[in-house]
């Protein structure tokens, strides 16, 4: 299981410095968290393509980067997005009119497309797409509330596209990615690695817990092997 790192954690002050010592510490894809302070309303606007622009700057072309749009209005906004050098959209499904639209115009622009759903979402709304995803995005937490704990019951939810890719890939399919962001830290990635997800964001517990980025991501990777 990959482990990418969600920047919204960090002191923007030292971003740069950060993003450096992830990189530093092996990781090669960077997850950014847009939120427009309407859909996510516990949430103020984070950051937008001026940022993403600069992050792309920094780092160079060899660095993945996703953009999880927490917006209301990403079917109209995404070119933004690509435009400032992000690889992947990801889209919530509880938020977007055309799903197929979005995943087909990401596609004719170069990069790819994810969608993303909320803990309470039936997983049954994104299967239609699956075949045309290049990402699935599971919530472990409700996005905009702070202070969550992950949630466990999402278990079934993750099991769910694991069955579905697998059977897609069996069947000579695409190899859609599962992703699964919201309360991953050390002591339960094996679980969710268990369960089948290719990649975990983590935030605090990569970025703001004891030890540099590198000790955690170790200790994180450790306990994925143990």
């Amino acid at each position: 299981m990959r482990i990418t790192p969600s920047i919204l954690t960090a002191d923007f002050t030292r971003l740069g410095d950060t993003i450096d010592s992830a990189i530093s510490a092996g990781i090669d894809w960077i997850h950014l968290d847009v939120m427009d302070g309407n859909w996510v309303v516990n949430k103020t606007i984070t950051f937008g393509p001026a940022l993403i622009r600069s992050i792309r700057e920094h780092l160079g072309p060899d660095i993945f980067l996703d953009c999880h749009l927490m917006v209301t209005n990403a079917e109209e906004t995404w070119r933004q997005y690509v435009d400032a050098g992000v690889n992947l959209v990801i889209a919530h499904i509880e938020a977007i009119e055309n799903p197929q639209t979005l995943i087909s115009d990401l596609h004719s622009a170069g990069v790819q497309a994810g969608l993303v759903l909320n803990p309470s979402t039936d997983p049954a709304l994104v299967l239609p797409y699956l075949s045309d995803l290049d990402l699935v995005l599971v919530m472990s937490v409700i996005p905009g509330k702070g202070g969550q704990s992950f949630m466990p019951e999402v278990e079934e939810k993750v099991k769910f596209f694991r069955s579905a890719i697998d059977k897609q890939i069996n069947s000579g399919g695409r190899n859609t990615l599962l992703m699964i962001d919201g309360g991953i830290k050390s002591h339960n990635a094996k679980l969710v690695a268990d369960w089948g997800i290719d990649i975990a964001v983590v935030g605090s517990g990569l970025i703001n817990s004891k030890g540099t980025i590198s000790e955690n991501l170790d200790e994180i990777r450790s306990s994925i092997n143990n």
